[in-house]
């Protein structure tokens, strides 16, 4: 999804002078379009995430929409409290955009593992969170929304995607249902291929399954969301993130908030901190987050009395 937000952001940014693009040194292979293509708006803060973050509110202040380019953890982490008290106390049009939620760069470590990103943007009430599911929903994203004023966390993974059940569609505040089924998976950014490959599966098994993807976390899609448990027995939250603070704790919420009777199952990362590093594939299956432990999890609910 990389590469395609840059070559949305660089025909935006054709056509609209205020868009800028920071990156604290990260990026490279990637990047290099927009800086050839607009010279004068980009810019390499190096390795200072704080500093960019505090720039980032500087140019919105004036007038700008800075994108701010880093890996997850470190565009979530490291100047957290410089987006808290800038773009976000002041309401400033701020995007973050953290490149590889979960276990994307696993074998780096847990250094770069980002499993609480969406929790710590969650606590803020102005920041709207995205989390497209492929590169048609980033590019829908992008147009539709880079210009909204207030800021935002984009939450990109690392890979192309591409979705045909989604047709691309994205509407800011609400949920994008695909199939029918007593059970539902919620699933967020690249959990949503293995949610519909999962599907799949089961199907072949006679066991009808919807996916409902929740690409924009907030505004949170809460109407949608309470239509759609109040006609199901079960759901599952699945996601490359802790269980709390994300979706999981969302969908909890919106139950218990307007009284639904839907049994909730979360499925998260749940390996402690620095247990173990290795590929994305590997740390995905030992947390259940691959088609075979997600088949097996939805078997396991369907079989549960409503």
């Amino acid at each position: 999804m990389r590469k395609q937000f840059v070559s949305t952001l660089i025909e935006i940014a054709d056509s609209d002078s205020r868009v800028v693009l920071l990156t604290a040194d990260l990026g490279f292979m990637v990047l290099e379009p927009f800086a050839q293509r607009h010279p004068d708006r980009f810019f390499n803060v190096g390795v200072a995430e704080a500093n960019m973050i505090s720039m980032a509110a500087g140019m919105a202040h004036e007038g700008f929409i800075p994108f701010c380019y880093s890996i997850a953890t470190f565009a979530s982490m490291r100047g957290y409290e410089q987006f808290r008290n800038g773009a976000a106390l002041h309401n400033l049009p701020v995007r973050i955009v953290g490149i590889g939620g979960g276990f994307a760069y696993g074998s780096a470590g847990f250094t770069h593992h980002a499993l609480e990103d969406i929790a710590l943007m969650r606590v803020q009430p102005n920041v709207g969170i995205v989390a497209p599911a492929d590169d048609a929903q980033v590019e829908r994203v992008l147009r539709d929304h880079y210009a909204r004023p207030q800021p935002m966390y984009l939450r990109l993974a690392k890979d192309s995607a591409t979705h045909p059940e989604l047709e691309g569609r994205f509407r800011w505040g609400h949920l994008e249902v695909i199939g029918e089924g007593d059970v539902v998976i919620l699933a967020i950014g690249s959990m949503t291929g293995v949610a519909l490959e999962a599907r799949r599966r089961l199907q072949a098994e006679r066991i009808s399954v919807a996916v409902a993807v929740v690409a924009s976390i907030a505004p949170a899609p809460t109407k949608d969301l309470v239509a759609l448990l109040a006609s199901k027995n079960a759901c599952i939250t699945v996601e490359d993130h802790r269980p709390i603070g994300g979706i999981g704790s969302l969908v909890a919420e919106t139950i218990a908030d307007h009284g639904l009777g839907t049994r909730l199952v979360r499925r998260g990362i749940s390996d402690p901190p620095g247990e173990s590093s290795g590929s994305e594939e590997f740390l995905r299956q030992r947390n259940g987050l691959d088609v075979e432990g997600l088949v097996t999890l939805v078997r396991q609910t369907a079989m549960i009395p409503a």
